[in-house]
């Protein structure tokens, strides 16, 4: 078996990222980007995919949250794509049902190729810690994209948004542990024969 992992450095006006990701992992977390709430979502995802995952940004966090969110969302995507290679062997789809105290998330991913996400969190406030609400499921959308994958992301109940959006991404944590575990095939889980 390959080890399913990579590095991937990108350095922008905006942002300087450095990330390692291996998807065979024990869901062991090294997460700083400087906005404290989006490490606490991103170390979730990590260790409820059962993803290593090592992720160190400098942003422009003078200007606000958003260029980092979206390109450390935009990075992980990236990496695992690229840590999937050509999907071979994967179930492909997954999905999970999580609660979190009064909150309740339900996401489903299909790592089809075909980036789409349907992301509806429900947050009310404006910030969780540094993090503004708006870009807890801008963070999903831009994963998904980088990712190329279909993501369905929806808070079913929940009354804190703390809550609501870490449910929804340990919801999309176990949907990808499903979706990237190995099959024990070796074809593309595909009628079109690629993903």
């Amino acid at each position: 078996m390959n080890e399913r992992s990579i590095e991937l450095t990108r350095t922008t006006a905006e942002t300087d990222i450095r990330l390692g990701l291996c998807l065979d992992g024990e869901g062991k977390a090294e997460v700083k980007t400087g906005i404290g709430f989006l490490d606490h979502l991103l170390t979730a995802l990590a260790v409820h995919a059962r993803f290593d995952l090592t992720l160190n940004c400098q942003g422009d966090l003078e200007v606000d949250d958003h260029h980092t969110v979206e390109d450390c969302a935009l990075v992980l995507g990236s990496a695992l794509d690229r840590a999937l290679g050509e999907r071979r062997g994967i179930e492909r789809f997954g999905w999970a049902i999580v609660p979190m105290d009064e909150a309740l998330a339900r996401a489903v991913v299909d790592l089809s190729g075909r980036p789409f996400a349907v992301v509806q969190l429900g947050l009310t406030g404006r910030k969780l810690g540094a993090l503004s609400t708006e870009n807890v499921a801008h963070a999903l959308s831009s994963f998904a994209t980088a990712a190329r994958c279909t993501l369905h992301v929806e808070v079913l109940a929940g009354a804190n948004d703390h809550h609501r959006a870490e449910a929804a991404f340990k919801a999309v944590a176990r949907a990808l542990r499903q979706a990237v575990a190995l099959s024990g095939r070796k074809d593309v889980p595909s009628t079109k024969g690629v993903l």
